[in-house]
């Protein structure tokens, strides 16, 4: 496992069979490419691995990507591209892809107006966020809805797939988390 980055305000995932579970709760289907932002240590990327055709991890920490090819190696997963580098700074894939990413919390926003706002916008997408962030981007009477969330819901439908309890991460966040799901909207 990756040391903690606190200037990241990274929170790993504990588990690899988590990491399935929460995969198991998407669209990913063996044909897709997935792009993984902050991969980390690899728990979330191996998992990846498992079951899509390409995964593509983006990684800006060099001494977690040294860790990540490490495992990756360890594991036999040949099908994941390794990119050390900002996703902030990182070209988005031509064609098909989907995202799935545990990223750090102060990005959140941040990541997900890249990826709506690209030329072109992920087909899914799947962040494991703040709760409190997540249920501002759900369009409904229950919560209030930012402006990023009625921007994403006009070309997503979006929804909370899971809820995540502090002892699933390492460091353990001090905020409520949940798998965050948008899928685009076929029109």
């Amino acid at each position: 496992m990756a040391s903690r980055n606190h200037l990241l305000s990274q929170h790993f995932l504990r588990n690899p069979r988590l990491a399935l579970i929460l995969i198991g709760h998407s669209n990913l289907k063996k044909r897709d490419t997935v792009v993984e932002i902050g991969a980390g240590s690899g728990v979330i990327t191996s998992a990846l691995a498992r079951r899509v055709a390409h995964v593509i991890a983006v990684e800006p920490d060099k001494e977690a990507v040294a860790k990540l090819r490490g495992h990756l190696a360890r594991q036999g997963c040949e099908n994941v591209e390794i990119v050390e580098k900002d996703f902030m700074n990182y070209d988005l894939p031509e064609g098909d892809y989907k995202i799935f990413a545990n990223p750090p919390f102060h990005l959140s926003s941040a990541i997900l107006h890249k990826l709506i706002e690209s030329k072109n916008p992920p087909e899914a997408i799947y962040l494991i966020l703040q709760k409190q962030f997540a249920l501002k981007l759900l369009n409904n009477d229950r919560h209030y809805t930012s402006q990023l969330g009625l921007t994403i819901t006009r070309d997503y439908a979006t929804r909370i797939r899971l809820p995540l309890k502090p002892s699933d991460f390492t460091p353990p966040p001090a905020v409520p988390t949940v798998l965050f799901e948008a899928k685009r909207i076929l029109k």
